[in-house]
Formats: structure tokens, C-alpha cells, sequence
């Protein structure tokens, strides 16, 4: 039995960022998919990689991100690219969050990145946090998606076993470990196909889309 939904953040409960990726590329007169080609080489160890465990300051990820920008022969802004990372908010994606706290533990799984100006990534800041009975930051714990022990730390601190969890995420690298774990898994496309295929899983009839009464039963709790 299903006890716990968790989510990604970027991709999921926002729109993801390759648009805004794609929109700077353009303005910049870069090649097209130049920036999640960066992303994805060493993607383990580059400079995306390393910020978002923590490893590097925001100083040092720009120094590192030009440096990967000039070694495939072009010029990239780190500012800008960081700027072209917030989506747009999917209201029902929101409310499915909300529907899913009112019977289930919820939980947040995001890889994100911690600097100076801002202790915490701006993907938790405002309607989320109220919104997670957890939330798991790659910037803060050291480890990031898709490395197991992310996943892990999520169901310990919920306590919970992989096999009764659920985790959507926008990226088929992220759920490949954790349904290997047992997780059931959703990857998001769009925001009322994902939220299909979760009602489907938690066995959710159509008509209870919306929050329960307070005589309805709280599987998960």
C-alpha cells in the first residue's frame, strides 16, 4: 500500500527550465541544446554537478561553467543561465500536493544549489515548503539525484520502505534508480498526465480529486 508521494520540484510542480535554457541560447546567439549538453557531460562531476551537492560556491560554478562553455568553443553567462531556471507554477500539479498531504506523507526530492545571497534554493521558497511533511536538498545533504542514497534519505526521514512510495520527477535518469529500489514511478510530461497517472497508482476514483472530508479514511498517515 501506497504511504508516501514524492516529488521533484523543477520539471514537476514548475515548469521545466529547458525553455528558459532554450530562450537564452537564442537571445545569445548559442547553438541550440548547448546547455543541457553541458549538463549532461560528466554529469557526475561537472560544474552543474558539483554546485548542486554543494561542493562549489556560486563563484566557483561560474568559474567552472565558463570554463566548460569555452572548452566547446563558446562563451556562456552563468548568471543568465542561472536566472532561465524558474518555471512556471502547475496549479494542478499544486493541487494534487495538496490533496496527496491530506492522505499521504509527502515529501520533496530536489536537486538545487545553496549560495551567499541565498541559503536555500529558491525552488523551496513560498507555497512549497508548507506543502512537504519532507523536504530533500542535494545542496544541503551532499548527495543529489540520481545517486541512491537520495532517495534513501527521503524514506528514512519519512519512514517509509521504497515499495510503498511513489516519486515523479520530469527526468527518466532520476526514476530509473529509485524504481529500482521499488519505487513506484511517474515521469512527467505534462502537468494533467501526471496527475492521472498518480490518482491511478494511489487508486484514486476521479470523484475524489479534491481534499477529503473528515470522515474519509487517511491510508497513509
Amino acid at each position: 500500500m501506497i504511504k508516501a508521494v514524492l516529488f521533484d520540484l523543477g520539471g514537476v510542480l514548475t515548469t521545466a527550465p529547458f525553455e528558459g535554457f532554450a530562450r537564452y541560447e537564442r537571445e545569445a546567439g548559442l547553438p541550440e541544446g548547448l546547455i543541457r549538453t553541458m549538463n549532461s557531460t560528466n554529469s557526475d562531476t561537472n560544474a552543474w554537478a558539483r554546485f548542486e551537492r554543494g561542493e562549489v560556491d556560486l563563484a566557483g560554478f561560474c568559474e567552472l561553467f565558463v570554463a566548460e562553455g569555452r572548452a566547446l568553443g563558446h562563451e556562456v553567462d552563468p548568471v543568465r543561465v542561472m536566472s532561465a531556471i524558474r518555471g512556471e507554477v502547475r496549479p494542478e500539479m499544486l493541487e494534487a500536493v495538496r490533496f496527496c498531504k491530506s492522505m499521504f506523507k509527502t515529501a520533496a526530492l530536489t536537486n538545487n544549489f545553496a549560495s551567499a545571497e541565498h541559503e536555500r534554493s529558491t525552488e523551496t521558497i513560498g507555497p512549497f515548503d508548507e506543502l512537504f511533511d519532507v523536504v530533500i536538498e542535494s545542496s544541503r545533504v551532499g548527495v543529489r539525484k540520481p545517486d541512491p542514497r537520495f532517495y534513501e534519505m527521503a524514506c528514512e526521514a519519512l519512514g517509509v520502505e521504497p515499495a510503498e512510495s511513489v516519486f515523479l520527477d520530469d527526468l527518466g535518469i532520476n526514476l530509473k534508480p529509485a524504481r529500482a529500489m521499488g519505487m513506484a514511478t511517474i515521469k512527467v510530461v505534462t502537468g494533467h498526465q501526471a496527475v492521472a497517472e498518480l490518482y491511478e497508482v494511489l487508486g484514486v476514483a476521479p470523484n475524489r480529486w479534491s481534499p477529503p472530508s473528515d470522515s474519509d479514511p487517511e491510508p497513509g498517515r
